[in-house]
């Protein structure tokens, strides 16, 4: 866009793609440069008026921008300067007689180069810009960030907020998200805040995943004790205390925090594994007399490690080779003498969380009543 600038590449080749034929007209394109290092953006307009000497108007407004980065958030840029400037023609040729009125020594506007080095400036450099042209018409785009999806919300994940949503809430969010929010406390799982909120558990899946996006909150796993954790290769960087985890880690986990915290955390992560229960690990050290277990959040310390993706969580999925079988050969649903409840959870794609959450039963009432079903042949599975 650079008024006096050199060019930054050679438009020749691709001169009928930049002004092109009808077929490419009223319609967003992207173009690749000869040299393979920018990719050129426009929306060519044709406005079809008698009053024109051939009877059609063509320009084209476009952004380059390099190869490797994302144009998504860019499209609707170049769409609104080609929506803003085609009105701004069809009311006063703004465009095909700027020449003309230029010489005539009319002031009352801006030049066309001018204004695209203005807006072009202040994308560069605000992500925006607001820029009036003449008396009646005004130029105002943003350009936003591209976000990827967000994974799905499942009714066992506990949604932990990233900063205080408090703070930045006001009258004027939907009323689901500010029934939502004061039940979001890194505890309570989705289930849990529905029930709290008073919201339907759709709608809190729909709050919180709108949450998800903005990445103002994460989702863990319940707490429950008997959980078990497996480290990840990642340990090594909280050993090297890379980026001063282990301080981090100490501050938020202790109340009382002891001497050497650093040494007694990597004590305590380095005891996950495996088949090890939380239950076993905190009898564990309990035994031991570990002076880290004064003062130390057990819930805090394993957020933070799946946080920093230091654990992992090793779940547990119920397996019936009955029910396997009756799947294999186009089975659908159990039927109700084949304990509807449970019979369906036992394909090993549902994990406990999951029965937990759904069936609302507790890990005694589901290990209890896997053992009833008719087939007698659930066997658990970790991972």
């Amino acid at each position: 866009m650079g008024i006096d600038a050199p060019p930054m590449l050679d438009f020749n080749p691709i001169t009928e793609f930049i002004i092109p034929r009808q077929a490419f007209c009223n319609r967003y394109i992207t173009v690749r440069s000869p040299c393979g290092q920018y990719r050129i953006l426009g929306f060519p307009v044709c406005i079809n008026d008698t009053k024109y000497q051939r009877n059609q108007f063509i320009f084209n407004f476009g952004i380059i921008t390099s190869i490797v980065s994302d144009n998504v958030p860019y499209e609707p840029v170049v769409r609104r300067l080609a929506t803003t400037f085609t009105e701004m023609e069809v009311q006063g040729q703004f465009l095909s007689e700027e020449g003309r009125l230029m010489g005539a020594g009319k002031e009352d506007g801006r030049d066309i180069g001018g204004l695209l080095e203005i807006i072009r400036e202040d994308l560069n450099n605000y992500n925006e810009c607001m820029i009036p042209v003449d008396d009646s018409n005004a130029i105002n785009m943003k350009l936003f960030p591209a976000q990827d999806d967000p994974p799905p919300v499942k009714s066992w994940h506990v949604p932990i907020a990233k900063l205080r949503l408090e703070d930045i809430v006001d009258d004027r969010w939907d009323l689901t998200m500010r029934k939502v929010i004061p039940c979001i406390d890194g505890i309570s799982d989705v289930r849990r805040i529905a029930l709290k909120a008073d919201v339907s558990l759709e709608l809190t899946k729909l709050a919180l995943q709108h949450l998800l996006y903005y990445k103002t909150i994460m989702l863990v796993d319940m707490f429950f004790w008997g959980n078990i954790y497996a480290l990840t290769p990642v340990i090594r960087n909280f050993i090297a205390n890379v980026d001063g985890m282990q301080d981090e880690c100490a501050a938020y986990v202790f109340t009382n925090r002891p001497r050497e915290a650093g040494y007694y955390l990597c004590r305590l992560f380095g005891s996950f594994c495996q088949g090890r229960t939380l239950k076993k690990w905190l009898k564990l050290h309990l035994d031991e007399g570990l002076e880290a277990m004064d003062g130390l959040d057990v819930r805090r310390l394993v957020q933070f490690g799946v946080i920093k993706s230091i654990l992992r969580r090793v779940h547990r999925f119920p397996v019936s080779g009955h029910r396997l079988a009756i799947l294999a050969k186009g089975g659908g649903e159990a039927s109700e003498e084949e304990g509807p409840q449970l019979e369906k959870y036992t394909d090993g794609m549902h994990h406990f969380d999951q029965i937990v959450t759904e069936l609302n039963w507790s890990e005694p009432e589901i290990m209890k009543g896997l053992s009833q079903l008719p087939a007698r042949d659930v066997r658990i599975l970790y991972r």
